[in-house]
């Protein structure tokens, strides 16, 4: 439109004879009061706009055919010029893949790419978590300041900090079931490969490796034991030709080493958009884990797999005590539903 027509300006003013040659009657642009009602919200809770073809508005994603035209930022703006790397996986993670995910996006992290997930329970939450060190991107399907979900607030208002949250919806925009396909797109076109953790036959992180293969991403997959639903969906990807990945090297390997060394760059000197202090959302109440006790029996058997685990390890992944745990180990033993190993490991049974 802006090719044809000139400037944007007279792009406006064409777009209701083509609707209507389109078939819709009576179409209007967005109001001009509308869209500075969504610049002053963005400003009202230290967010950005950024328009396709500004130097802020990430590279990588103009080439990606259905870019958004608009983005919403908060946070350091620099790390959207940085290298970039995206993992996504269960929201009922296992504890060994949520261990797998704390190792990756620690060591990508350190390796210096920007790690980029969604901010959604299990792997994504583990992937953001352990990159705010060197930098993280959360795309959310809302608006940047409304956080969903409400668990990770708390998180969210530390990777406005140190990182990005970024979204094509307005500030104030709940989230619907129909922006996270959006959403995922933008994840998968952030970044030059995209790293699946865990994910079930029929999962949204099976729709972003979609996304990441039309848009000629690197798609890669972390294999699973072939008994555990959470691991049918990467045990396909590699079937159909994703990179199995055993290990931060691994994934180095499969992006280049020329890129691994672009990921360090010299310290990048931008202005941070952040909010007021008193814009913030709230910090939330931490122990979430520990609540409702009741269901604990069921909490540990959603963290268990197949594949062994080390006791030790599924306790702190659970953030309780041992004398809390360990009753409920021997009651899910005498079950039937949990298998103990040599070596003080546990599995599901």
């Amino acid at each position: 439109m802006l090719a044809e027509h000139g400037s944007a300006a007279a792009a406006l003013l064409a777009l209701p004879e083509i609707a209507r040659q389109a078939g819709v009657e009576g179409y209007q642009p967005c109001p001009e009061a509308v869209a500075l009602h969504e610049m002053r919200a963005a400003l009202a809770v230290g967010a950005r706009m950024l328009v396709a073809g500004d130097a802020d508005y990430p590279a990588a994603l103009l080439g990606v055919a259905d870019a958004p035209p608009v983005l919403w930022a908060r946070g350091d703006l620099a790390m959207l010029a940085r290298p970039m790397l995206a993992m996504v996986g269960a929201r009922n993670a296992s504890s060994l893949g949520l261990r797998m995910a704390r190792q990756l996006s620690a060591g990508l992290s350190e390796a210096g790419f920007v790690v980029v997930s969604g901010l959604a329970r299990g792997i994504d939450t583990e992937a953001h978590e352990h990159a705010l060190s060197g930098g993280t991107v959360a795309v959310l399907a809302g608006g940047v300041d409304v956080i969903y979900p409400p668990e990770n607030t708390a998180l969210a208002a530390r990777i406005a900090e140190a990182g990005v949250l970024l979204s094509e919806q307005p500030p104030g925009v709940e989230a619907q079931a129909r922006h996270f396909p959006l959403r995922n797109r933008i994840i998968s076109g952030l970044s030059h490969a995209l790293v699946v953790v865990e994910a079930a036959a029929r999962s949204g992180s099976l729709i972003t490796a979609q996304e990441a293969a039309e848009q000629g991403r690197e798609v890669l997959a972390v294999p699973g034991h072939p008994l555990d639903p959470r691991a049918a969906g990467c045990n396909q990807l590699i079937r159909d030709g994703a990179t199995l990945v055993r290990s931060v090297a691994d994934v180095i390997e499969a992006v280049g080493p020329a890129l691994a060394v672009h990921a360090r760059p010299a310290p990048l000197q931008a202005a941070k958009v952040r909010a007021a202090p008193d814009s913030l959302p709230p910090i939330a109440p931490q122990g979430a884990v520990g609540a409702g006790r009741a269901d604990l029996g069921q909490q540990i058997l959603d963290r268990l797999s197949p594949s062994p685990v080390a006791e030790d390890q599924l306790i702190r992944d659970l953030g309780l005590s041992a004398q809390v745990v360990m009753p409920e180990l021997l009651v899910l033993e005498l079950a039937g539903d949990l298998l103990r190993h040599p070596g003080g490991m546990v599995s599901r049974a």
